[in-house]
């Protein structure tokens, strides 16, 4: 199975991985896996102030900084990973990736608003499962 990990860094992205430590079906040595991380893009005038260069390394460091951890948990269980750093909206950029690259699950955290809060802040999971055919596992 390809296997797409969202992550963000955020308490939720722990509790996914702390889910999936506990579920051995999920990280089996047969599993291929991606972690993706999506950057949100700087302002226009920003990126144009800054220049190219200065802005692509912002994103690496950035996507590193939220990367690092995640890479030391699979690491310490053994499990293969590529890295993916995007930048763009991110439920729209996790659902093209998951599409493009044929993946056969998307797992997630989420911080599990009701629909109250989903319809003020949106969310983006809700926006993954709204984009993508490929089926999510939401951890909340």
């Amino acid at each position: 199975m390809k296997i797409l990990l969202a992550i963000d860094g955020s308490p939720y992205t722990k509790k996914m991985l702390a889910y999936l430590s506990t579920h051995e079906e999920l990280i089996a040595g047969t599993h291929q896996f991606t972690a993706l991380t999506v950057q949100s893009p700087l302002p226009p005038r920003a990126r144009a102030a800054l220049g190219k260069a200065v802005v692509e390394q912002y994103y690496a460091e950035q996507g590193e900084k939220v990367l690092a951890p995640v890479s030391k948990y699979l690491e310490r269980h053994k499990v293969q990973f590529t890295p993916q750093i995007k930048v763009g909206a991110a439920g729209e950029t996790i659902a093209k990736v998951a599409t493009e690259g044929e993946f056969d699950l998307i797992v997630m955290g989420t911080q599990g608003h009701g629909a109250l809060g989903k319809l003020v802040m949106g969310s983006v999971s809700t926006q993954v499962l709204a984009s993508c055919q490929v089926p999510v596992l939401l951890v909340r």
